[in-house]
């Protein structure tokens, strides 16, 4: 009698799972899904079951080999591969009785590589912030300063640029067209930047304004000087007494409240331009000047760092003088601070930090200044260099022994909008 399901003998199945072997093993009819394969004619050659495991020598109770249908197969060792294993169907040989191998798990790694580099990034970031804000030369104490006018809305920041050799070798004045030291100092340029909540506006101050040294306590003496009626150029106050008795002085005639103090000599403002590679303006005009070393053609040009002092110092080569000379410098500014701005400069390390560390090493703060407000002072330079604000220069109704006259009823206006933080609608002169 054939005891074999479907017809198949011991004998057409190559007597597969001993020899005399009457009856297909329980094991074996419970896992039909090992032989799906097959087909007419198909024959397995796999190894005998040892007796000892037969099913029916009693080592493995029927009711057991019959409860395989969870996926596993504890008595297939060299399957067919048709199989599921404990990782499922999912291409990892589920059937040969193996584990299937985990899954990367993308999601978990590109989770952690972004918090690395967050970490990274702030670590970086803090870091540099107090290396640049340690190098501050806090130098200018304005608590010093004495009477002076309320507070406004916005933020005023008188910004200098002198004509200091500090730092300078006898070759660096040459090339730069320095000349030997200057007693005392001189401002070349001295500018007042508002940036309030209607945007920023840029004042220029001529060098050669009119103005009247009011009473100020001397910044090392201590000693308080009374008032005299004396009236000077505004460049020679700071030649007088340095940043104390210059911002007494804008302070006195503007009637405007200094909060912030910024200086930067000779030396420095070149450095940076050329940390910077140079910076793009557009000349509409040649012209030269033996004075400040300038020999510019008209059109776009890069200027280095000796090519931008001479270009922000000539006056001589304007029909205007110092009031060209300033438009020219508000001009160069607002590039200065547009190009150090940009992503190119602040996210390469290798142009930031040249940036910084030339321009740190020689400029001048008050002691209230953080490093804070020095990047928004620049922001709002670069804001009147895009157009989203204004420059101008400080208003002139006539001149009185070769020095400028400013506008007072112009000014007091110009003076009002800015304390209450409103739009300038004040012509600055020459402008």
């Amino acid at each position: 009698m054939n005891e074999w399901p479907q017809g198949r003998s011991g004998d057409q199945s190559g007597n597969r799972y001993g020899r005399g072997s009457g009856a297909e093993p329980e094991g074996a009819r419970a896992m039909p899904h090992v032989r799906r394969d097959a087909g007419p004619g198909y024959q397995r050659n796999e190894p005998p079951l040892p007796p000892s495991l037969s099913p029916r020598g009693g080592s493995v109770p029927p009711q057991q080999s019959r409860s395989h249908d969870d996926g596993y197969n504890t008595g297939q060792v060299y399957g067919g591969g048709g199989g599921r294993g404990r990782g499922g169907d999912d291409g990892y040989g589920g059937g040969d009785g193996y584990d299937a191998r985990p899954r990367p798990r993308w999601g978990r790694r590109i989770k952690w590589a972004l918090i690395i580099l967050v970490v990274v990034v702030l670590a970086a970031s803090i870091g540099t912030y107090f290396w640049a804000d340690g190098k501050l030369r806090r130098e200018v104490d304005l608590s010093k300063v004495i009477d002076r006018p309320a507070t406004g809305d916005g933020t005023n920041y008188l910004i200098v640029g002198t004509d200091s050799r500090e730092g300078m070798t006898d070759e660096m004045k040459k090339q730069l067209h320095t000349g030997g030291p200057t007693d005392g100092g001189r401002t070349d340029s001295m500018l007042i930047l508002h940036d309030g909540s209607n945007g920023p506006t840029l004042i220029s101050l001529p060098r050669d304004s009119n103005v009247e040294i009011p009473s100020y306590v001397g910044s090392t003496s201590g000693k308080k000087y009374p008032a005299s009626g004396r009236h000077t150029k505004l460049n020679a106050t700071y030649a007088e007494d340095g940043p104390d008795l210059l911002v007494r002085t804008v302070e006195y005639n503007t009637h405007l409240h200094i909060d912030h103090y910024v200086e930067i000599g000779f030396a420095g403002f070149a450095n940076i331009v050329d940390a910077l590679g140079g910076v793009e303006m557009n000349i509409p005009q040649a012209f030269k000047d033996k004075d400040s070393g300038a020999d510019f053609k008209a059109g776009t040009q890069t200027l280095t760092g000796a090519q931008a002092l001479a270009f922000v110092r000539t006056r001589h080569a304007f029909a205007s003088q110092d009031l060209q000379r300033t438009k020219n410098q508000q001009k160069f500014l607002a590039a200065v601070a547009k190009q150090a701005a940009t992503p190119g400069t602040i996210l390469n390390p290798f142009k930031l930090y040249p940036t910084l560390g030339a321009g740190l090493d020689t400029l001048k703060v008050d002691k209230d200044m953080s490093l804070w407000d020095l990047g928004q002072m620049f922001f709002a330079m670069k804001d009147v260099s895009s157009g989203n604000g204004k420059s101008m220069n400080m208003p002139i109704s006539g001149t009185v022994g070769g020095n400028l006259v400013w506008d007072q009823a112009k000014l007091k206006q110009l003076v009002q909008q800015l304390n209450n933080d409103e739009p300038v609608t004040v012509s600055g002169g020459n402008s």
